[in-house]
């Protein structure tokens, strides 16, 4: 039950990021906020790492592996995602933002043998789209085919979140603050030099409210969240830490509701409750009884044959 607050609160801290990008992103260009949203949680992620007497790797490999996993949950994915919703609708982009656990079940299907993906997971993964697509309203689904690349681009930024969360159970040895730190030290080094180029960000002269925005989304929605993020993964397991991203569109919904005094419909209210049941179902506790039998039981050498006794 623990896990499951965490993962709630993991839901949360992303679903409110937009709220800081959109008061950022209005004195800031989209590269420069995104720079200093990892560069600030690079530095705060490192501020933890010591704070645990947790030490960084020394091995090359490991920190290659931590690039190719900040491509993956940063890099990649917030800037394509960044471009793709400038031609989609808001609706279609959660929509479509939301796919993740569907993308990671045939990933962990085709390409991982080890894993036991199941049909409960993907009817979990299923409920919990149709609970979105409830929440941002059935309408939204009407422009899909327009801004095609636009849309592919949405999808992409999905997938490749599906990737990470399957990639990131290759740290499950290492304190989940220093895999964190890793990525994000990785991501400062590729766009911080890209912002200077194409930005000049030393011009800006930011408001209080859009730098106080930068510190929240930083420590809180980043540093914070990938804490949790990769401490999920080893706990509820790559498509255990994808189903936030239904709750995401339910947190939404609630903070409309304490912040800007909207009234949620009935359609609305049903979609949260369906998003929920995805959710409870993709993280459903595995039952014990006959285990499933594996690809390298299959291989594996028969035992020797037993002597008779005289």
């Amino acid at each position: 039950m623990g896990e499951l607050l965490l993962l709630g609160i993991l839901a949360l801290l992303w679903g409110s990021s937009y709220i800081f990008i959109k008061i950022a992103v209005g004195e800031i260009p989209p590269l420069t906020l995104i720079a200093l949203r990892v560069s600030i949680a690079a530095v705060f992620l490192t501020v933890i790492v010591y704070m645990q007497k947790q030490h960084f790797p020394r091995d090359a490999k490991i920190w290659a592996q931590f690039l190719l996993q900040a491509f993956f949950n940063s890099i990649g994915a917030w800037t394509i995602l960044a471009w793709g919703q400038q031609y989609v609708d808001s609706g279609l982009a959660s929509v479509l933002n939301s796919t993740s656990p569907v993308f990671l079940f045939f990933i962990s299907l085709l390409l991982v043998r080890h894993n036991q993906v199941n049909g409960l997971k993907l009817v979990g993964a299923l409920t919990g789209l149709a609970g979105v697509i409830l929440i941002v309203g059935p309408a939204a689904l009407n422009g899909l085919g327009q801004h095609l690349m636009g849309q592919l681009a949405v999808l992409t930024g999905a997938f490749l979140y599906a990737c990470g969360a399957l990639y990131g159970k290759k740290f499950a040895a290492l304190a989940p603050s220093v895999t964190a730190a890793g990525t994000m030290i990785w991501a400062t080094i590729w766009l911080i030099p890209l912002c200077l180029i194409n930005d000049h960000p030393w011009a800006l002269r930011p408001s209080f409210s859009a730098i106080g925005a930068i510190v929240i989304l930083s420590v809180f929605c980043t540093g914070v969240a990938l804490l949790l993020y990769f401490r999920l993964v080893k706990t509820l397991g790559p498509m255990g830490v994808a189903s936030q991203s239904y709750l995401r569109a339910g947190i939404g919904v609630f903070l409309g509701i304490f912040l800007l005094h909207e009234d949620p419909g009935p359609r609305t209210l049903l979609g949260i409750a369906i998003a929920l049941t995805g959710v409870i179902i993709l993280n459903w506790p595995k039952t014990t009884g006959i285990p499933a039998i594996r690809p390298s039981e299959i291989t594996s050498k028969p035992a020797a044959p037993t002597q008779k006794q005289d």
